[in-house]
Formats: C-alpha cells, sequence, structure tokens
C-alpha cells in the first residue's frame, strides 16, 4: 500500500506529460523506468518532495543520478507546462509540489510552503 501513493503521483505526473506529446515522448519512457528507485528512496526516506517539487537528499546521497534525472525530467515537464498555460515553471512546481503531499503515502518526507521537513 505504501507504494500507491507514489505511483498515483507519477500517474499524474505522466498525465502532465500529455499535454506536451513532443516532451512527452522521452521523458514519459525515462520516470517510468525510474519509479522503482524513486519509490524506494522515498520509502527508506533517502530522499524526500521538497516544496517546488523536486525530490531532494534527506541524507547521504544515494543513487545520485536517478534523482538528478528524475528532477531534469521534472524541470522540463514544469517548463513546458508553464509555456502552455502562461505561467512560471516555479509556480507549476509549487503546484506539483502541493499535488504530491496531498498524495504521498505515510512515511513520505515532504517540504512545508515554509520550508520545514516534516514527515507524513
Amino acid at each position: 500500500m505504501r507504494n500507491k501513493g507514489t505511483i498515483i503521483a507519477a500517474a499524474a505526473l505522466v498525465i502532465c506529460l500529455l499535454a506536451a506529446p513532443a516532451l512527452a515522448q522521452g521523458i514519459k519512457e525515462r520516470m517510468l523506468e525510474r519509479l522503482p528507485a524513486v519509490t524506494a528512496l522515498l520509502a527508506e526516506g533517502a530522499v524526500g518532495e521538497n516544496n517546488q517539487g523536486f525530490l531532494e537528499f534527506r541524507g547521504p546521497e544515494k543513487q545520485a543520478d536517478v534523482v538528478r534525472g528524475e528532477n531534469a525530467d521534472r524541470a522540463e515537464v514544469y517548463d513546458a507546462i508553464a509555456r502552455k498555460t502562461s505561467t512560471t515553471a516555479d509556480l507549476v512546481g509549487q503546484r506539483r509540489a502541493d499535488h504530491i503531499a496531498r498524495q504521498a503515502p505515510a512515511g513520505t518526507w515532504l517540504q512545508d510552503p515554509s520550508g520545514t521537513w516534516y514527515r507524513k
């Protein structure tokens, strides 16, 4: 059950990708390939979801390439959505962070809007 929230969050991000079909091709595949590793990192508390919609290390930088790749793809998605909706990538990321926080399973590290970390 712990992975259900992470899977829902990933599915929601994939849906966002569908808003930009040209962008979605490679990013969707990479994100789905990384999903098991990201889910494991979140479950063990090695990373958390920050208030900007990105993964952030909470301890030793374990599987840093996975986190860097995930954050790079998220940044591309946020930029594409921002262009499509005439807003900023920062605002898209903040909204995504709020959605992630609501959907995250218990035990996930999250960062509130003020920057304080908490465990759901």
